[in-house]
Parts: structure tokens; C-alpha cells; sequence
């Protein structure tokens, strides 16, 4: 049934459950599966342009944080049954469900499968507003995860 599913993550408890079930519903159908971890644009753009180390460390943490999320990821899809095709993104944006509606559109998912609940900072997952956006924005299935 589904080719591509896009899972978006942010390292939290709820993207791992949400993971988990993106890994199985990939393996069962055969899917490729996308993890996508959203950054927010740097927010100290006046500083940053003096101060380009701010601007460098800002980027390191937020890779790093994708880092251990996608490395989450990773470790269900050759966990337990066949691999999982796994392909790892980020994506910079200023919300959340932009980056992950136009990761979607431009990857040709064809499922989204995101948590209910994640974690502020970097990724700007929160309760309702961003599985809230994605939901109504999308332009494929959205399979919100508790």
C-alpha cells in the first residue's frame, strides 16, 4: 500500500514511538522510509553575522541532535526482521510543519508518520500546533502517533 513514508523526528520519546511504528508499517508494506529532523534557521541572524562562531555551534548542535535521532532511527530499521531502506534529512525551516509537508511533497512520500507529542528548541515539535499544521496542510496521509 504505501511506497515512502516519511517519519519526522526529533530525538523525543513520542518521535521514538512514532519511529517504531513508521520501521514496522515500512517493513510490512515494503517502503522506503525517509527520517526527517527540522531545524530552525538560525535566530540571531544580527549577531550571527558578526559572531560566526554562534552561528557555527548553533548548526553543530543542531546536526548533532539529528544525528542521534536519525542514529535512533537507524537502529529499529535493522533491528528485529528485513532492513529497512533508511534515508536521513534535514530540513531548515521556520516551522516544523512547512519543513515537513514540503520534505513530503518533495521527496514523494506518500504517508507522514510523526509523534503527538515532541519536544521544543531545535525542531519545534509541540503538542497540537505542529501535527495540528501538518495535518491540515498535507497532501498525503498523516498517521499522528500517542
Amino acid at each position: 500500500m504505501f511506497k515512502h513514508i516519511l517519519l519526522a523526528t526529533d530525538g523525543s520519546a513520542a518521535s521514538e514511538h512514532a519511529a517504531q511504528i513508521a520501521v514496522d508499517m515500512a517493513r510490512t508494506h515494503g517502503a522506503r522510509l525517509t527520517a526527517l529532523y527540522v531545524v530552525d534557521p538560525y535566530p540571531y541572524l544580527g549577531i550571527g553575522e558578526s559572531n560566526p562562531l554562534g552561528f557555527q555551534a548553533y548548526m553543530s548542535a543542531a546536526h548533532e541532535y539529528a544525528t542521534q535521532a536519525h542514529a535512533k532511527v537507524a537502529d529499529l530499521c535493522k533491528a528485529g526482521g528485513a532492513p529497512v531502506a533508511l534515508q536521513s534529512r534535514i530540513a531548515e525551516d521556520l516551522s516544523a510543519w512547512a519543513g515537513i509537508v514540503q520534505t513530503a511533497k518533495d521527496t514523494g512520500a506518500d504517508l507522514i508518520v510523526m509523534g503527538s507529542h515532541g519536544r521544543t528548541g531545535l525542531a519545534r515539535f509541540m503538542v497540537g500546533s505542529v501535527a495540528t499544521k501538518v495535518l491540515a496542510e498535507s497532501p498525503v496521509p498523516v498517521l499522528v502517533v500517542r
